[in-house]
């Protein structure tokens, strides 16, 4: 009997990596995770070998991808934390990179960002840019997927940006929307993503993919739209981005979490969150909602409680 391909998925027992691996799995091939919480209990029982990511000790790293097909990248940070900076997150995609390339890795599948840019005063999109580059220049096969904005999930765990708004819909009298709103959105669904990773895993070819769904909504569509969906009374009012953002901070102390950061306001207020490129997801939100009003919002995914706590 031929064994099956081993394929590794970073963070499979996070939000994406979950779904990439799931997904795998269903295809007959093995996975192992590479995760900086090996301990965390596995949604996949026994069928998914953790081990730690081991960015210190590059050798061990590479000797733990030695029989890999694909390596699926989905590790990044969402902010700044503690000793969890956005510089360290770049150094060790880039001894991950290197690892891939000395265990003879045959084709690395990197999750990027929308509209990275090198010239960018974001350091979220500057650091993926900077990946990018490092992946390409790597030499190793590659593809290179942009999300914008994720949705979507099971009773597992939710995406952060969409099925949070829909929380505070649900639960404050009051939303803030900052600005004048008119800034775009265009959200993909996670198995969508999942799908997609998949099968550029499979091609040889190197490329740079958006991964975005068919629907582009203005924030304020967005609002409008979840506000329906759950049955919101809240009032929906137009703020200045400052007085958004210490709105945010305030319910963060609630949660216990960074609800929303200035760099991703920013980002989401200069239409990074939309691509020019032609839709790589067929699941529309406004379809999903309506099947899932009882699920989204329900309950608060937190950053923090995913990766740091």
């Amino acid at each position: 009997m031929t064994t099956p391909p081993l394929d590794a998925v970073t963070g499979a027992f996070g939000y994406t990596g979950k779904y990439i691996a799931r997904r795998l799995l269903a295809l007959g091939r093995r996975v192992i995770t590479l995760t900086g919480h090996p301990h965390r209990p596995s949604p996949f029982g026994q069928a998914v070998r953790a081990i730690p990511f081991h960015f210190d000790q590059p050798h061990e790293l590479a000797r733990s991808l030695e029989g890999v097909a694909t390596l699926y990248n989905t590790y990044w940070v969402r902010f700044t934390h503690g000793s969890v900076t956005f510089d360290q997150a770049v150094q060790n995609t880039q001894t991950l990179i290197r690892a891939a390339q000395e265990a003879g890795v045959r084709r690395f599948v990197h999750v990027s960002i929308a509209n990275p840019s090198a010239d960018s005063p974001l350091p979220y999109y500057r650091g993926k840019a900077l990946l990018e580059r490092t992946l390409i220049e790597s030499g190793l096969s590659h593809a290179i997927l942009r999300p914008t904005v994720l949705f979507g999930g099971d009773e597992g765990g939710q995406d952060v940006l969409i099925n949070n708004i829909a929380w505070l819909l649900r639960r404050f009298p009051l939303f803030a929307v900052p600005g004048d709103g008119q800034y775009r959105i265009q959200p993909m669904h996670v198995e969508d993503m999942a799908a997609l990773a998949v099968e550029v895993g499979q091609q040889a070819e190197n490329l740079t993919l958006d991964a975005v769904g068919p629907e582009i909504y203005t924030f304020n569509e967005l609002v409008a739209l979840l506000a329906r969906a759950v049955g919101s009374r809240a009032k929906i009012v137009h703020l200045p981005p400052s007085a958004a953002l210490f709105l945010s901070s305030l319910v963060g102390l609630v949660v216990r979490d960074q609800v929303l950061t200035r760099d991703e306001l920013r980002g989401l207020m200069a239409d990074l969150l939309v691509s020019g490129q032609p839709p790589t997801g067929t699941t529309r939100l406004s379809e999903w909602l309506a099947q899932h009003t009882d699920e989204v919002g329900r309950h608060y995914a937190s950053e923090l409680g995913r990766h740091f706590r």
